[in-house]
């Protein structure tokens, strides 16, 4: 484990295990590579597993003067620590609004991606109608801030989009390091990433192969919408994957078994 400077007052908090390959994770909302644990863990007996915790979370923290981000610089940032690692070309897994990061890396940096899997990126900018969808998440936010502030806020909203019982079984001090991001979320991540939509000119421009997926146990009919979406563009299928919104936490020997099914290097 390390850390990668970015800047004079920004650095970034990331762990390599492993040998073979090259898989980077990169992680959804709060983006605290803990989440992958168990997955890198699975996937170190055969490929060199990179994990980290995106810029302003957890242990990867910034000053109070970063106040907005960009998925651009979320994927420089990914970047950084592939290059850091002297580990790549990688195979990039990102999952919700990690997947857009990983997205972005394989646009923007092929040289650095070997090819890139998308888990349920939640691409509200491409719905048909994003506002039912934006109203129930704003629904679940205000519920939280009005009960119990913005950790309790954070926590309805993973709980809405992972389960009760996942968020249930988290260690404390994974709880602790995800609940704590919980300013950075609301005040810098969330708006970032909602307002992001993908380049149609880049994706159909695209040098590596993208795979993007779905959850065979996901209920919420938007990810499939943003899927289709971004899939049809990209001139691929959307391909059905293990469990639903959080298969890092509960089929991680399945999800690195199907990871390592698209990456046979």
């Amino acid at each position: 484990m390390t850390t990668t400077p970015l800047s004079a007052t920004s650095r970034l908090y990331w762990e390599i295990k492993g040998t073979g390959p090259a898989v980077l994770l990169i992680a959804g909302t709060p983006g605290d590579g803990g989440q992958f644990d168990r997955v890198a863990a699975e996937l170190a007996a055969h490929r060199t597993v990179l994990t980290y915790d995106r810029r302003g979370t957890s242990r990867s923290p910034s000053t109070p003067d970063w106040q907005t981000t960009s998925v651009a610089e979320q994927a420089d940032d990914a970047a950084a620590v592939l290059a850091a690692s002297g580990a790549g070309p990688a195979l990039v897994y990102g999952t919700s609004n990690g997947a857009a990061v990983a997205l972005e890396l394989a646009l923007r940096g092929p040289d650095q991606v070997r090819g890139a899997i998308l888990h349920e990126p939640p691409l509200l900018s491409v719905l048909a109608d994003p506002a039912p969808v934006g109203a129930m998440i704003g629904s679940v936010i205000e519920e939280g801030m009005t009960s119990g502030g913005p950790a309790a806020a954070l926590e309805g909203f993973l709980r809405f989009a992972f389960g009760d019982d996942v968020v249930g079984s988290w260690s404390p001090p994974l709880r602790e390091r995800m609940l704590g991001n919980a300013a950075m979320v609301f005040g810098v991540e969330l708006p970032a990433f909602q307002a992001y939509r993908p380049d149609e000119a880049a994706l159909r421009a695209a040098r590596v192969p993208i795979h993007v997926v779905v959850g065979a146990e996901q209920a919420a009919p938007f990810f499939g919408e943003a899927a289709a979406w971004l899939a049809e563009r990209l001139g691929t299928d959307v391909r059905t994957w293990p469990g639903a919104h959080g298969p890092q936490f509960t089929s991680p020997a399945e999800l690195a078994a199907a990871i390592t099914a698209l990456d046979p290097a």
